[in-house]
């Protein structure tokens, strides 16, 4: 592995001599190269799934389709026509002196990418560090290892026919030692990004002798005002919980203002069509009580919040007030996306001004944190730290800069 740390670095540097129009058409080849080799990527993808149960919330992340690789494919090309991330002059002045400074974007050089069972990524990665002159060490989980050697395979061929050095991206063992040797590559991973689930992200943070960037888990609350549109809230929550139930935006916990309990019945009958069950306190659950199936409607303990379920499952909380909500969710979420139902101006302003979050809503559901939907074409991840990027880090996430200085000769005296 250290041999390949060695080939990543090493690529790097010739990223830099890549003009930017040579890389957007490299991008346009792998994007057309998905269509292509869709059949063997499938095929791939289909002995990963053979390992899973279907009944693995894992399941669909891992699921490769021929609608899911045309979006990917898109989503490539989307890239490759947005402005270059590099060169961008950030700070520009001239001193007293004489001397010119400019402070410029420019590559990390070197990411490497942690992640578990969604072979997506290996694409989006590759499509962001590629487009901002990074190279990128992937190390994906075992769930996904066929489909990720086909997908970086393919990548490789498209660059080697196109004269590009194919170490710009490697991919590691699907091993845990794999993972250790990345946290510990000092001098050649430049920042490791992981992207999955709590225990994943916890143990590259607390391993790692690298740089990281963190990506939190999804903790994700919607929080019906007693102001809220009952019509607008309905479709908000349902789709917050229920487009996809594996990914870290999809909605898991539901805060009602105990004014409107009587339009709970009312905002679950989607709820119930999907099958969701749902973990009520006391006052929601009697709200329900005898309007939801009763195989599906449980009593919350202290554990149903703050919990990510990645399944068609979510907790009710009931509270008294806007702050009560703002209190919950400083309690309970993780830093990644939130929203409000609500008609009332001042009550929007305060949540998004007290909720402390990467993407904070109003009267639309957290599915849109994404940065294929921000228009950024693609995202390696969501952070929800707050050094650094915030949110869906896609081009200009994944640069950083350095200070050029023009002189004529100047000295410095003192």
């Amino acid at each position: 592995m250290n041999e390949q740390f060695i080939i990543a670095k090493k690529a790097s540097r010739s990223l830099a001599l890549i003009p930017d129009n040579h890389r957007d058409e490299i991008l346009l080849a792998v994007a057309d190269a998905i269509k292509a080799n869709e059949a063997t990527i499938l095929e791939a993808n289909s002995k990963d799934l053979s390992r899973m149960d279907p009944q693995n919330p894992l399941y669909d992340r891992l699921q490769l389709t021929p609608k899911r690789l045309e979006d990917i494919a898109s989503d490539m090309r989307h890239v490759a026509a947005l402005p270059s991330p590099l060169g961008r002059v950030l700070k520009e002045k001239t001193l007293d002196n004489g001397l010119h400074l400019r402070r410029v974007a420019v590559p990390f050089g070197v990411i490497g990418m942690v992640f578990e069972a969604r072979p997506n990524v290996a694409f989006d990665v590759f499509s962001l560090c590629f487009k901002s002159g990074n190279a990128c060490v992937l190390k994906g989980g075992r769930d996904a290892d066929d489909s990720n050697r086909a997908i970086v395979a393919m990548i490789q061929q498209v660059l080697a026919d196109n004269g590009i050095d194919t170490g710009v991206v490697q991919l590691l063992p699907a091993t845990h030692e794999a993972t250790a040797e990345m946290l510990s590559a000092v001098g050649y991973i430049d920042v490791c990004i992981p992207r999955g689930g709590r225990r994943l992200i916890d143990f590259v943070r607390d391993n790692a002798k690298v740089p990281v960037i963190e990506t939190g888990a999804g903790v994700v609350h919607a929080y019906f005002d007693k102001d809220g549109d009952l019509e607008i809230g309905t479709r908000v929550i349902n789709n917050a919980k229920t487009r996809r139930v594996s990914v870290c935006n999809a909605l898991d916990c539901l805060i009602m203002h105990q004014e409107r309990l009587s339009d709970l019945p009312a905002i679950a009958v989607p709820l119930a069509q999907a099958d969701v069950m749902i973990f009520a306190d006391e006052e929601a659950f009697a709200a329900l009580k005898g309007h939801y199936p009763e195989q599906l409607l449980l009593r919350a303990t202290e554990e149903s919040f703050g919990t990510e379920f990645m399944s068609y499952t979510m907790a009710i909380k009931t509270v008294p007030s806007l702050d009560a909500a703002i209190d919950h969710i400083a309690a309970n979420g993780s830093g990644h996306s939130e929203c409000i139902v609500t008609e009332n101006a001042d009550a929007a302003r305060a949540f998004q001004a007290q909720v402390d979050a990467a993407c904070v809503y109003v009267n639309a559901p957290t599915s849109f944190t994404d940065g294929a939907q921000f228009g950024l074409g693609a995202e390696i991840g969501i952070s929800t730290q707050k050094l650094g990027p915030r949110g869906p880090m896609a081009l200009e996430e994944i640069t950083t800069y350095k200070w050029l200085i023009e002189g004529n000769g100047q000295i410095r005296e003192k």
